[in-house]
């Protein structure tokens, strides 16, 4: 049985929350985890029409790890370790079985390569954020019963969370993904990130990240408001 020992018990307590909204949205989440260098990756798949989202955490050890696993169990590894006290001055993590990866797992973001092509504003992520919910909810909620079908409801998502936020190439539900996990929270005016590479685009903020990939652009998504 794999264990990590995390760098702090804050570690614990942003990958438990991670963990926990991936779950929200699906309570059979899996996860893949990757470590190298003395930093822990841990990438999920939230049902925003292809987006990727990573949290990373400090290890105090170097250990190389690459398994996908369930995300329910891993949370309840963290939950247990932290009411047993876990490690003094740090975090412990019980890594689970393995389980057989969905096909996003396969194909994460690059490692390494990333270009920085633009610094966001706090503030005007949240704004868009929070507007494009309000306007999915508003419009959904006029429909009449006998358009409220499923076919019209994914081709209002597929509308609304394909726009590019701002004059960024970034579609806005890679922003609204960020806002469901977690990222965006906080009053700070430092910029966010947006990253490139390769067929990938990334918006990084200090709580993690959200992972795109060009080519997924406009291929359809089905999401309901945070």
């Amino acid at each position: 049985m794999t264990r990590l020992l995390l760098a702090g018990t804050g570690e614990a307590a942003g990958l438990a929350a991670f963990l926990s909204r991936l779950i929200r949205w699906d309570k059979a989440a899996v996860v893949r985890l990757r470590s190298e260098r003395g930093v822990l990756a841990v990438f999920g798949q939230p049902p925003f029409g292809g987006v990727l989202a990573v949290r990373t955490a400090a290890l105090r050890e170097i250990l190389d790890l690459d398994a996908t696993v369930s995300a329910g169990q891993l949370l309840e590894g963290i939950e247990k370790a932290s009411a047993e006290g876990g490690i003094e001055d740090g975090g412990l993590v019980v890594v689970p079985p393995p389980v057989t990866g969905p096909p996003w797992a396969g194909l994460l973001p690059p490692r390494g390569g990333w270009q920085r092509i633009a610094d966001l504003a706090p503030r005007d992520v949240r704004a868009a954020a929070e507007q494009v919910v309000s306007e999915f909810r508003t419009r959904t909620e006029v429909l009449v019963p006998e358009r409220r079908t499923r076919a019209e409801l994914d081709a209002l998502a597929e509308e609304v969370w394909s726009r590019p936020f701002g004059d960024t190439v970034l579609p806005v539900r890679a922003v609204h993904a960020a806002q469901a996990l977690g990222f965006l929270r906080g009053g700070g005016d430092e910029p966010f990130a947006l990253l490139s590479a390769g067929a990938w685009l990334r918006l990084r903020t200090p709580y993690g990240s959200v992972a795109v990939r060009r080519s997924a652009l406009g291929s359809g998504l089905t999401v309901t408001p945070a």
